[in-house]
């Protein structure tokens, strides 16, 4: 996989064939509680100063980490990502409770 060719699903099935055994082992509840603590990381970086250099790899590390942890919880929610956001995101008709 290259940066350029790397798929939704390809991600996905990359985090589970790293992590999906020990997170199925930790469960949802501890793997959410990781995801979220990815997230606030992520809010964090994101009130820094995205033309100093430091702080935008910071950024783009944290932005990763989120997508990986929500693949994780997809992963042992029984969720393919590319399939769910075609589905929603993909189709003729618009989100509901999108403006």
């Amino acid at each position: 996989m290259t940066p350029s060719t790397l798929t939704l699903h390809d991600f996905q099935r990359h985090i589970s064939d790293r992590y999906e055994k020990v997170e199925r082992e930790r469960g949802w509840p501890k793997t959410f509680a990781y995801f979220i603590e990815e997230v606030g990381e992520l809010a964090t970086a994101l009130t820094g100063d995205a033309t100093d250099p430091t702080v935008r790899a910071n950024l783009e590390e944290e932005f990763a980490d989120v997508i990986a942890w929500l693949c994780t919880l997809a992963n042992i929610s029984d969720v393919n990502l590319a399939d769910a956001v075609a589905k929603k995101y993909l189709g003729e008709k618009k989100p509901e409770g999108h403006k």
